[in-house]
């Protein structure tokens, strides 16, 4: 269990990596801006209609940052997180928190917020028969096991019981172990209040989500775009510096690119490989590009027989050892992205959990290795491995059309690798939900708070919420338990980097590269920077 001190240490860990690599420019604070004028973004069509604890990709993420505020906030600067509705948060043994709310906020449409804002979400996420992604966040809390059984079991309670109203202001949240870190995971949207109308109209709020952060929704066409206004009433300090933002959805981010150029579109936070070698050239001081807490890797469909078979862990091992990473970030990425060594990220820096060089020879290109490993294995599953993406976003074609040719090299078989592009995010998204995917994914990881045990937790412990590929190991699973339940800081990460080296003996999934955030912006737009999420932070925006 790590100490009270670990998440504040962490947190500085990312601001001094960030310092001190930070290579991006712009983001001036010097234009004066129009409080009252919309800026207009680049943005993708989320997976599902909004709701905190059922959102769990970028797109719709990005909304929830708008629209809500939890009792933590990640500094747009340094990810630490910092209380925000909470006015404190106690505890003598770091099992048992109380949990008091700072008065004077209320959501848009005039409701108080309160601790039973919070308790009502929390127990609607946790609940079983609400069918909500992140439901996992709410693990750890007394109760859970009732409200969401292991697949099969029969839902006993719809609260958790781990949870109690105080009163107005202050609620308790009682854990099944020691979790020290817990408040500092607060800033989460799974973790959001919730206002009653969510609960008495669902259908309703569905359509037009009522929160309480500086932005409200206006409108919202899937396919088209989303308006979000300025919450003229907003009590929080971070008010909205611009009159709102219409996310505008592009199916390619090269078409978003061409808008901003042509003087359409006011923000991209995507900047697609294509146009990496002209982008310092095309916008100056108005293109970012900053270290962020993503990595990209490929998952596979565990689900699937043929990836889970004796033997398919030196199939895994020989496609990673097939894919020269270096040669890909350089020539497709123009080095915006670095050559993956752990399942981790930079961010965090060494004492905050990242540590290079975990993934050994395993993540080292070796066409020879990697040939002889995939033979040991018993061969590619079919003769032939599809490496699924979606091709709307991200520049991924590029990418996987590289790792291919990588693998196709190192295999002298043309044919032994080929790409799978889905039209769209939201279908790939589905697919991969609905468990359809036969062979390897793209799986980009997009840190939820900087803490090392959220790149391993979440995706490959045992029905996790993102473990898509849904990889079980009880070695895995009993090391993240014990790092959880480990009060030294040190002794905590040591725990869960044994945690990653089983994943690097099993290659539960292929570390690809770290990626930076990239944005750029018109020349009507200042103070633009993206957080250590690699999200603009757009109520920072000011629009002239």
């Amino acid at each position: 269990m790590r100490g009270a001190t670990h998440a504040k240490w962490v947190a500085c860990a990312a601001a001094a990596a960030l310092t001190a690599t930070a290579c991006g420019s712009g983001g001036s604070d010097s234009g004066s801006g129009d409080g009252g004028t919309v800026l207009s973004s680049s943005w993708g069509d989320p997976q599902n209609p909004l709701e905190p604890a059922n959102t769990n990709e970028v797109q719709g993420g990005k909304v929830l940052d708008m629209v809500f505020r939890s009792l933590k906030r990640y500094n747009p600067e340094t990810g630490a997180a910092e209380d925000m509705l909470a006015e404190k948060i106690d505890t003598t043994d770091s099992q048992n928190f109380t949990i008091t709310v700072k008065d004077g906020w209320t959501f848009s449409n005039g409701e108080k917020v309160t601790a039973k804002s919070f308790v009502d979400a929390w127990n609607y996420g946790a609940s079983l028969k609400n069918n909500q992604k992140n439901a996992y966040f709410f693990e750890y809390i007394d109760g859970y096991t009732a409200t969401h059984p292991a697949e099969g079991g029969k839902q006993t309670a719809d609260t958790l019981s781990g949870l109690k109203v105080v009163n107005d202001k202050t609620f308790t949240v009682k854990l099944t172990q020691k979790f020290s870190t817990f408040p500092d995971t607060l800033g989460y949207p799974a973790f959001a209040p919730l206002p009653q109308s969510f609960f008495s109209d669902h259908a309703g709020w569905l359509e037009k989500p009522v929160g309480n952060g500086p932005y409200t929704i206006a409108s919202y066409t899937k396919g088209s775009q989303m308006e979000l206004k300025k919450w003229a009433d907003y009590p929080g300090e971070d008010k909205a510096q611009n009159g709102g933002v219409t996310l505008k959805v592009y199916t390619d981010n090269n078409t978003a690119y061409t808008d901003l150029m042509a003087g359409n579109l006011d923000l991209v936070d995507d900047v697609p490989a294509a146009q990496l070698k002209n982008v310092k050239n095309d916008l100056g001081d108005r293109y970012l590009n900053t270290p962020a807490g993503i990595i990209q890797t490929l998952a596979f469909p565990f689900y699937d027989k043929k990836w889970n078979t004796t033997g398919s862990d030196k199939v895994r091992t020989g496609l990673s050892r097939a894919i020269d990473r270096e040669q890909i970030t350089d020539t497709i990425f123009q080095k915006t992205r670095t050559p993956a060594t752990d399942w981790t990220s930079p961010v965090l820096g060494e004492e905050g959990g990242f540590k290079a060089g975990l993934c050994g020879d395993a993540c080292d290109y070796d066409p020879a290795a990697a040939k002889k490993l995939i033979q040991e294995g018993g061969g590619l599953p079919g003769g032939q491995v599809k490496i699924s993406y979606n091709a709307d976003t991200g520049s991924h074609k590029q990418w996987v059309d590289a790792v291919c040719n990588s693998i196709n090299n190192a295999l002298d078989n043309d044919k032994a690798c080929v790409g799978n592009p889905v039209g769209t995010f939201a279908d790939f998204r589905n697919q991969i939900t609905d468990r359809k995917m036969s062979g390897p994914f793209r799986a980009g990881w997009q840190m939820d708070y900087p803490l090392i045990q959220n790149f391993l937790q979440p995706l490959y412990y045992t029905n996790a919420s993102s473990n898509d590929g849904k990889w079980s190991n009880k070695d895995f699973d009993t090391l993240v338990n014990q790092a959880n339940a480990e009060t030294d800081t040190a002794k905590a990460v040591e725990t869960f980097q044994k945690a990653e080296e089983v994943l690097r003996d099993n290659m539960a999934a292929i570390p690809l590269w770290y990626q930076n955030g990239s944005a750029g912006y018109s020349e009507r737009l200042s103070n633009v920077k993206l957080n250590p999420f690699s999200v603009p932070v757009y109520n920072e925006i000011k629009v002239s």
